[in-house]
């Protein structure tokens, strides 16, 4: 009985095999070679692009060199030459990993592939997934091997617009397939399993990725016995050229494309292969005066004053931006560079520059999100009382010592958490993600809108100095969840899909969660204010509308930020700099005929002059904020400012029970916030000055704490602790115990005790 049913069973399963490998024929080729072109439009429905033509140049097998077929047989298929048409544990095993939620994996021969590519098309069904299966095996037996090699190398997609191995070997390296090194086909091949991921000039967070791959292409190879290990030991990574878009995505067009390309693949609303095969309507969220209103304000800031003739450091002059409707997460507008087709990667969108001070506000928000208080244990609120002594150790942290620098090396001694804002002083803000906690920092970052995934952004200290390189878009979507009172929405660049007529299913659109409280976000706001109104963002202030906003600059100056918002709108801008032959980051002293370019210069009157013709016409709106409690009281009062004082100590310490190393008693400071006492590193107390520190005499006579210029000290202290009262380098006191504002940063941001 039992043998009986296994005999029907076998007798079922071989007849199905061969009722379906006598129903399916082998089609003739699919229409790939005319291939449909996706469409984009903005928001009204007119044309942006088409992404054009299939760009491919087919090629015999005989043309490829042999090391760049063995790369490809490495990277997708290294028993080709042995093995059956399909593979059916691989094709059971990548079913399942799928299923699994693994990842999606083809568990495809390279006859499957090539079938698919060139007889069927790359829809995920059974009914085509069976086509495949029988196809292949007939194609096995009805063509040679090297035939089903040489079409699969003809066929396949490598990314920019490139289908085929010779198309690639243009579109990524500039030369014809038949002069490929070894070490370039096996970065073509790498390609095969993910051509956008792995694009290293315009992906350049992603090389470690594609490195990890071209060497598992490479280590195949020698594996199989198709490269020597000396040679493989000597191979380097092959950098591609920078990409080149068609003239048909010229201007800002090709970065449109591409933004939306990744949208709809990073979100899995589409894969690659499919996207690439065409057909679709795509509307976008870009309303086009909005675009139109960023390019001309970029020209006109910053691209029109380029002049690369008399400055050599102007070619390489780059800028980004992004705009987003706070209330619906929509992206309208968004600037990529001066033209696709001359500068391809996009600077809204990559993410491999540093986002600076304008990371900052992240951490007070934690701060009150989280309900943090300071090493005193008082609540940290917009006027709390930081010491913003220069080069000052945070307190609290055991990851090890950390001193950063403040911007030109300035001292701000006592400084409110509003003030520290104004200023971006790294020292104060440093302290305070070690008082919420840099792993908190961490997650409040992430809620609003900071990729999880974005390079540096590690819980430490030095987060709040923004070491992390978000992209602009990222930034953009961070400030309209604090614009929008603390709400994330599903943050979108595409509004509508549709295939012949058939909308495709998008992500909830509608879906908001409250990422952080009101009153975190608003209190974050009223701070954010302030730096338009009399910090280091005041050119903002061109808009003519309410604002909040951030300046920020990325180590070395390679890029300087100005992030803002009003409550209808969330824009983010940088200028950058990057070598346009090597793709190295480079510094911008002196471009544009400016000694340094500020986040509070050229970006904020970019950000300023959009802002003003993207609203035009509408109302103006002030800010509605509902801020944390306490935010509104005054700061206590600094007893260094006082008249009564005693008199000096000789060596740095204070009498009546002042610190003399460090932190204070009867009411000074301990570890980080300043409530009632002087500031650390032998500061005060009881208004008592110690060498070099002042009373009442705005000359502010100091001993041994360096020469005294019209009130002021440098570095805000004395060498042997004196008070750090004495105001920054540049500016020095206007009155007993105050600090004078000329003496502030620009833009304070200063990582790891560089001058960014």
């Amino acid at each position: 009985m039992v043998l009986g049913g296994f005999i029907l069973v076998v007798l079922l399963v071989v007849g199905a095999f061969m009722t379906g490998y006598f129903l399916v024929e082998i089609p003739p080729a699919n229409a790939a070679a005319t291939k449909q072109s996706n469409v984009y439009l903005y928001a009204d429905g007119t044309e942006i692009a088409r992404d054009g033509k299939v760009n491919r140049e087919n090629v015999q097998l005989k043309q490829v060199p042999l090391t760049v077929q063995h790369a490809v047989l490495a990277a997708e298929d290294r028993d080709f030459h042995s093995e059956s048409a399909v593979d059916p544990k691989a094709m059971i095993r990548a079913a399942f990993n799928t299923v699994t939620g693994k990842g999606k994996q083809s568990g495809s021969t390279i006859t499957q592939q090539y079938v698919k590519n060139y007889y069927l098309g790359q829809e995920q069904t059974v009914t085509r997934k069976a086509k495949e299966f029988f196809i292949a095996i007939k194609l096995d037996r009805e063509v040679s091997k090297d035939d089903i090699l040489s079409g699969y190398l003809n066929t396949s997609y490598f990314g920019r617009n490139a289908y085929g191995i010779q198309a690639a070997a243009q579109a990524y390296y500039g030369k014809d397939v038949k002069k490929l090194t070894t070490a370039e086909g096996a970065y073509l091949a790498t390609l095969l399993n993910s051509p956008n991921a792995y694009d290293v000039a315009t992906h350049p967070e992603n090389k470690p990725r594609a490195t990890g791959r071209w060497n598992y292409v490479l280590d195949g190879m020698v594996e199989q016995g198709w490269l020597g290990r000396s040679e493989r030991a000597g191979m380097k990574f092959p950098m591609p050229d920078e990409a080149k878009g068609t003239a048909g995505l010229s201007g800002q067009r090709g970065y449109v494309v591409k933004a939306v390309e990744d949208y709809l693949t990073d979100n899995r609303i589409i894969d690659e292969d499919r996207l690439a095969k065409g057909g679709y309507r795509i509307t976008t969220t870009l309303q086009k005066d909005r675009q139109d209103a960023f390019k001309k304000a970029v020209e006109d800031q910053v691209m029109s004053k380029v002049d690369k003739d008399a400055r050599k450091v102007d070619r390489n002059v780059r800028a980004g931006g992004a705009s987003i409707d706070p209330a619906t997460g929509k992206v309208v507008a968004m600037y990529g560079g001066i033209d696709y087709t001359k500068q391809y990667v996009n600077n809204a969108t990559r993410r491999d520059y540093q986002v600076g001070s304008t990371f900052k506000p992240f951490v007070f928000t934690s701060a009150v999100e989280n309900g943090s208080v300071t090493q005193d244990g008082l609540p940290i609120t917009p006027n709390t009382v930081y010491d913003g002594t220069n080069k000052r150790p945070v307190q609290g942290w055991s990851g090890g010592a950390y001193a950063p620098e403040n911007e030109d090396q300035v001292s701000y001694g006592r400084t409110t958490v509003r003030e520290a804002t104004d200023k971006s002083v790294n020292s104060v803000y440093a302290q305070m993600a070690v008082d919420v906690g840099s792993e908190k920092v961490k997650d409040t970052a992430i809620a609003l809108g900071v990729p999880k995934n974005t390079p540096d952004l590690t819980a430490s200290p030095s987060i709040a100095l923004g070491p992390s390189t978000a992209s602009v878009l990222d930034m953009t979507e961070a400030y309209a969840t604090l614009a929008n009172h603390g709400k994330h929405g599903t943050y979108t660049i595409v509004e509508e899909i549709a295939k012949d007529g058939e909308r495709i299913e998008l992500p909830d659109q509608d879906a908001t969660e409250q990422a952080v409280s009101r009153e975190a976000a608003d209190t974050t706001t009223s701070i954010l204010q302030s730096v338009v109104e009399g910090g280091t963002g005041t050119a903002a202030q061109g808009a003519g509308r309410p604002a909040a906003g951030k300046t920020g600059t990325a180590e070395n100056d390679t890029a300087a930020w100005f992030a803002g918002y009003t409550p209808d709108l969330a824009t983010v801008v940088a200028v950058m700099g990057q070598n346009p032959d090597t793709g190295a980051h480079t510094p911008l002293y002196g471009a544009l005929g400016e000694a340094r370019i500020n986040g509070g210069g050229y970006p904020a009157r970019i950000w300023a002059q959009f802002t003003k013709d993207a609203l035009e016409g509408e109302p103006v709106k002030d800010f509605d904020l509902i801020v944390e409690e306490g935010a509104d009281q005054p700061p206590p009062p600094d007893p260094t400012a006082t008249g009564d004082t005693e008199e000096p100590d000789t060596d740095g310490g204070a009498t009546g029970g002042g610190p003399t190393d460090g932190g204070a008693t009867d009411g000074g400071q301990g570890d980080g916030g300043v409530t009632d006492g002087g500031p650390t590193d032998g500061g005060p107390t009881d208004g008592g000055p110690t060498d070099g520190g002042q009373t009442g005499d705005p000359t502010g006579g100091q001993t041994d704490g360096g020469p005294s210029t019209t009130g002021g000290q440098t570095d805000g202290g004395t060498a042997d602790g004196g008070a750090a009262q004495g105001g920054p380098a540049n500016g020095g006191s206007t009155g007993p115990g105050e600090t004078a504002s000329d003496g502030g940063a620009t833009d304070g941001d200063v990582i790891g005790g560089l001058d960014p």
